[in-house]
């Protein structure tokens, strides 16, 4: 199979007259995990559920390993594992029916223990569906989205409402996926979970990607992508400052210099050496990297949609 497990290509669909995915092109690999960050009707949960072959596209093209999964809905339900936000599951059900009914699908599904033991479902269940909690109804989904041993697998916000110790199993989950060779595609809105997980990430607004590449290459995009955070001893004469500026764009906050802009190295020897020439002691000093966060903030703005 090509390395390229998912393929989009000039992907469309409006609910009626508007326009809710917009020419979207993307690929996701196998072996590495794909972000998809969006606001809220952004169009991300279309996108995955036209990826997926519930919806049909009004325009464009989806490939899941060169299968159409409209078309060949059967072949490709073998291929992909899917994770949805609202489960899909029976309610009436037992976590561990619901995974052996599952596993009776598949050709090759893995055993239900394998799953059901690392995620902690038998603690529940005796239960049925319905009486889960929202984490305990996510890790049911995780499992049932991996247990026909997918080569593609399309995560909608696996981790929410899940606490600190569930979160983590779940990052390992998908770290261990993209280890052995599978194709995430993972959407989410915790921007840090996103930076940590992703080997490349697409933002999408309004229907369309307005950016993608590594999380390091979208926080080293912007120019001010950087900043050097000076501390002092005590407060900086005017000369100091003035000489800072100088040396590069600088902004000051008591004993707390800040020099914008990805100052260079020769511009941070020079700060330091005007701080030594001045009598000053530097208490301590930090290079802040922006973070994906304000990266996507520049790119979508912070108001409520």
């Amino acid at each position: 199979m090509s390395s390229s497990a998912l393929t989009i290509r000039g992907l469309q669909y409006s609910y009626g007259a508007h326009r809710v995915v917009d020419g979207i092109d993307l690929t996701a690999n196998s072996g590495a995990v794909l972000g998809v960050l969006g606001p809220n009707g952004a169009g991300k949960s279309t996108t995955i559920s036209l990826a997926v072959g519930t919806r049909r596209p009004d325009a464009g093209t989806v490939e899941i390993f060169g299968h159409d999964p409209v078309r060949e809905h059967v072949t490709t339900s073998q291929l992909a594992g899917v994770m949805l936000q609202d489960g899909g599951l029976p309610m009436s059900s037992k976590p561990l029916q619901v995974l052996r009914h599952l596993a009776s699908l598949y050709r090759d599904p893995l055993p239900v223990d394998e799953l059901a033991g690392p995620l902690g479902l038998h603690d529940f269940a005796g239960r049925t569906m319905r009486r889960l909690s929202g984490g305990q109804k996510q890790r049911v989904a995780l499992a049932a989205a991996l247990i026909g041993r997918p080569r593609l697998v399309f995560l909608d916000e696996p981790c929410a409402g899940l606490d600190p110790q569930a979160r983590e199993v779940v990052h390992t989950f998908i770290r261990r996926l993209a280890d052995r060779g599978v194709a995430v595609v993972l959407t989410t809105h915790d921007l840090a979970e996103a930076e940590d997980l992703s080997d490349e990430v697409v933002v999408i607004d309004r229907g369309r990607i307005i950016a993608q590449g590594a999380p390091e290459e979208l926080r080293n995009a912007s120019a001010d992508s950087r900043s050097l955070s000076i501390r002092l001893d005590r407060p900086a004469s005017a000369q100091l400052l003035s000489r800072m500026n100088d040396i590069a764009p600088t902004s000051v906050q008591g004993t707390h210099i800040v020099i914008e802009s990805a100052p260079s190295s020769a511009q941070i020897a020079a700060a330091c050496s005007a701080v030594s020439e001045a009598g000053l002691e530097i208490t301590e000093m930090d290079m802040h990297a922006q973070s994906l966060a304000e990266v996507f903030f520049d790119l979508t703005g912070r108001p409520l949609r």
